[in-house]
Formats: structure tokens, sequence, C-alpha cells
């Protein structure tokens, strides 16, 4: 059975930094791209980065280029995303997913994924 846990949510003010952590358990975690997205009330879903199995593609959301940086530990099982420089706007539920269709990130945002149940990241202005 395939787990994705998320972790290292909390309230900060803007400018400020979070380190998102996720890890996943009941797969092959070095066989899977991985990805994050954000959905704040009222919103769509939006996807926020993408890293591929090895750790050597990265791609970024526009509204987070310069700001975020994902990153894995394959030994570890775990992914993370740390978010630097917050703005009031970055406040959503943080998502993170194993992408089943690929190893690569293809930036489509709309693959097949085991998702984890989210971590909540609240930024004040």
């Amino acid at each position: 059975q395939v787990q994705v846990v998320e972790s290292g949510g909390g309230l900060v003010q803007a400018g400020g930094s979070l380190r998102l952590s996720c890890t996943a358990s009941g797969l092959t975690f070095d066989d899977y791209a991985m990805t994050w997205f954000r959905q704040a009330p009222g919103k769509e879903r939006e996807g926020v980065s993408c890293i591929s199995w090895s750790g050597s593609m990265k791609i970024y959301a526009d509204s987070v280029k310069g700001r975020f940086t994902i990153s894995r530990a394959n030994a570890k099982n775990t992914l993370y995303l740390q978010l630097n420089s917050l703005k009031p706007e970055d406040t959503a539920m943080y998502y993170c997913a194993a992408d089943r269709t690929s190893g690569y990130c293809s930036g489509s945002w709309s693959n097949r994924y085991y998702w984890g149940q989210g971590t909540q990241v609240t930024v004040s202005s």
C-alpha cells in the first residue's frame, strides 16, 4: 500500500521561510518523479514544482521561481520543498504527489499520481 505523508507546514510571516518534507512508502521511490502542488481556498489546484527520479531535472511554476527549491533524498524516500521569501499569496494547502506516469517531469501537472493528505502553509502579512 502506497503512503505519501507531508509535514513541515505552519504559520509564518511574509518574507519568512519554511521547509516542507514528504516521505513515501510502499513504492520504489527513485522510480518516480515527485511533484508539489498547492491549493488555496476557492482556487484550483496548481502545480508548484517537479523533480525527476534522479533529481537532475527540476521545473517550477513561474509564481515560485527563484523563491522555492525542490530536492529529494532517494536513500531516505524523502522529498523536500524549501520555501523562501514567502508571500501571503503562497498561503495554501501543499500536497506531495508521486507521478505514476513517469520518472521525468513533463510540466503537464495532470498525470496520475499517488497523493498525500497535505500540509497547510499560512503566510501572514
